[in-house]
């Protein structure tokens, strides 16, 4: 964070820290779950399950999801997990690698290598890996504790030497990198036969993302074994695309013969494959599309550990196939967008699922589930606060819906009575009228914008240009919307609304009619404005739009002065209501993400900037 007048040069002061001592956090909730894609049980220990969270670290149950606590507060320097595992014959030691593996283009956090516990999550060291990124898989030797595989995916937005397959042969004191392909291929998955520990089979993508585009598939990318415990690989290839994309890869546990793959590739080569010789050769056995729809966020694969002819598909639903992969159904789970799944050796009615709403336990097969509204693990983008007695707190959650929460009440806790989902969507930016706090105003991707009225519960699209973009190029739009784009009410007059794509709009009648105040206030890149995904699937939900305005704010000193702060590093400021603006933007901060701007309450000259350069690493 930097602090700069627009009368001056920038100056170098960061926030110091020490300004943070006196003050103390309470959680206020909603205790909905966020997104894991990261979780186990634990073989001999019936009832006690890990899960790994996305920006709220690691939390274990022992009495089968009824109850979450976190264990690795104090202990971690990221919070996201990536995967996690516990050993089978001893339940005390745990490995947890850290950074998320779908490789989406908002709120994927990176980690800082791998974690381990000896005494069953209640302490933690860290122990390697310090630069994987994003770590998709660990692989722990079923009866040796200190022989274990770690999957590391590596950077998302460049290029990295510290991809690939990693062994330690003592617990994770020391690392061996013994498959790598080269500085754009990951390791996407990881299996091992676990009736001979020897024999691996992996993942391997080819990948790259850009702040507009994901490119997912290339030379790179393939299925690898090895019968030697990792010291040799050999690339599988009879039967499989010559080319592909991400993959997923499980072994059978009920027959070491049979391994199973997802595989995402051009037109009908993308789907299930299966091979019954060890990877000698495969057979295409499901083409079904949605097997491998936005194959960098999902699609993975599970097999069945008691049943040879079962085996699970993880992608927005969570399908089964009884009959070896060839044709599959939906499983009922409580939140859509599903990662990981991990399946009990001796008993395959007993799983536990992570997904975009937290992590849920089956005793019964995926029948029925555990609650994910016990886990405080939610992703905000935004938070703002009205003016109620007491007050509400709104933002945008993740993978959910927008939401309003009391910040405090007069029955002793804040639980589900106490908070509402509220206007927008998951990546809201939400604002509210400051005469009547009953309006709401929330955002959601693609620019969607709707105004809300608490009371009636009802919802009004207001969006400048009816215009839906799913699937389409951002080229193709008449307005360019981040997914978090930014809005808010003007603090001198509660019927003018600012909302912002790559121009500010303006409206004077709290929505109903809107005019564009401000030429494109990003850089425009033309050649940045095309598919969001490639070369075998396309993304358009609208978290690759690029040139877009990230944060928008206005000055309670002065009406008519507004600042704003574009994804590509780009601050303009205007202090004539839109008529003029000037480029005022810092130095040193070219293309970075100009994440927020606040006026100073005490000078109105002063603002202060948050800026993003995660999507450059």
């Amino acid at each position: 964070m930097v602090s700069f007048s627009y009368a001056q040069e920038v100056t170098s002061e960061s926030i110091s820290k020490a300004s943070f001592r006196g003050m103390s956090w309470r959680n206020i909730g909603p205790f909905r779950g966020g997104r894991s894609v990261a979780s186990t049980g634990v073989l001999k220990q019936a009832h006690t399950y890990y899960m790994g969270s996305t920006g709220g670290g690691i939390w274990k149950t022992t009495d089968d999801g009824l109850n979450w606590k976190n264990i690795s507060d104090g202990f971690l320097k990221t919070g996201t997990v990536g995967a996690i595992a516990v050993s089978e014959s001893d339940p005390n030691v745990v490995y947890v690698g850290m950074g998320e593996h779908p490789a989406r283009g908002v709120m994927t956090s990176m980690g800082d290598g791998m974690y381990k516990s000896m005494d069953a999550g209640q302490s933690w060291s860290r122990i390697g890996l310090d630069y994987s990124r994003h770590i998709s898989d660990v692989i722990i030797h079923p009866s040796n504790p200190d022989v274990v595989y770690v999957a590391v995916q590596g950077a998302q937005y460049g290029d990295s030497k510290d991809r690939g397959i990693y062994k330690s042969l003592d617990g994770g004191s020391s690392w061996s990198k013994v498959l790598y392909v080269d500085e754009r291929t990951g390791a996407s998955s990881l299996t091992m036969d676990m009736n001979n520990p020897l024999v691996l089979y992996a993942s391997m993508w080819d990948h790259r993302r850009y702040p507009w585009k994901m490119e997912s598939g290339g030379a790179g990318s393939g299925l690898y074994k090895s019968v030697d415990g990792g010291m040799n690989w050999t690339k599988m290839s009879s039967g499989l695309p010559e080319m592909m994309g991400k993959s997923g890869i499980s072994v059978s546990r009920a027959n070491s013969n049979r391994i199973f793959a997802v595989i995402e590739a051009e037109g009908e080569k993308g789907g299930v494959y299966r091979s019954d010789n060890q990877g000698k050769s495969w057979t295409q056995t499901s083409k079904d599309r949605i097997l491998i729809t936005r194959s960098w966020y999902y699609m993975e694969i599970f097999a069945d550990t008691q049943d040879e002819n079962t085996v699970y598909v993880l992608n927005a639903p969570m399908l089964k196939s009884i009959d070896g992969g060839k044709t599959f159904k939906p499983v009922g789970t409580p939140h859509g967008d599903n990662h990981h799944l991990w399946i009990h050796p001796e008993n395959n009615s007993v799983m536990i699922n992570s997904n975009d709403g937290g992590a849920n336990v089956s005793n019964n097969g995926g029948m029925s589930w555990s609650t994910q509204s016990n886990q405080p693990t939610a992703q905000f983008y935004r938070v703002i606060a009205d003016r109620k007695m007491p007050y509400y707190v709104y933002g945008g959650q993740q993978d959910n819906s927008s939401v309003a929460i009391a910040s405090r009440t007069d029955d002793g806790g804040i639980d589900h009575k106490d908070w509402y989902s509220g206007p927008g969507c998951e990546s809201a930016f939400v604002a509210f009228d400051p005469d009547n706090p009953e309006i709401l105003y929330g955002g959601c991707y693609q620019g969607i914008l709707e105004r809300f009225n608490v009371i009636s519960s009802t919802h009004k699209e207001i969006k400048e240009y009816p215009e839906l973009g799913l699937g389409k190029y951002p080229s193709t739009f008449k307005y360019r919307y981040n997914w978090n784009a930014p809005l808010l009410v003007d603090p001198f007059d509660v019927s003018v609304i600012y909302h912002a794509g790559n121009v500010v709009f303006k409206s004077t009648d709290k929505g109903q009619s809107w005019t564009v105040i401000s030429p494109d206030l990003t850089r425009d890149e033309k050649d940045k404005h095309n598919e969001g995904g490639g070369p075998f699937t396309n993304e358009g939900a609208g978290g690759e739009n690029y040139n877009t305005l990230m944060s928008l704010t206005a000055s309670s000193h002065q009406q008519g002065v507004i600042w704003a702060g574009s994804d590509d590093g780009l601050v303009h400021l205007t202090q004539d209501g839109g008529k003029t603006w000037k480029n005022v933007s810092p130095k040193g901060i070219s293309n970075y993400i100009i994440n927020s701007i606040e006026v100073s309450p005490h000078d109105a000259a002063t603002a202060y900037i948050a800026v993003m350069g995660y999507k450059n690493m």
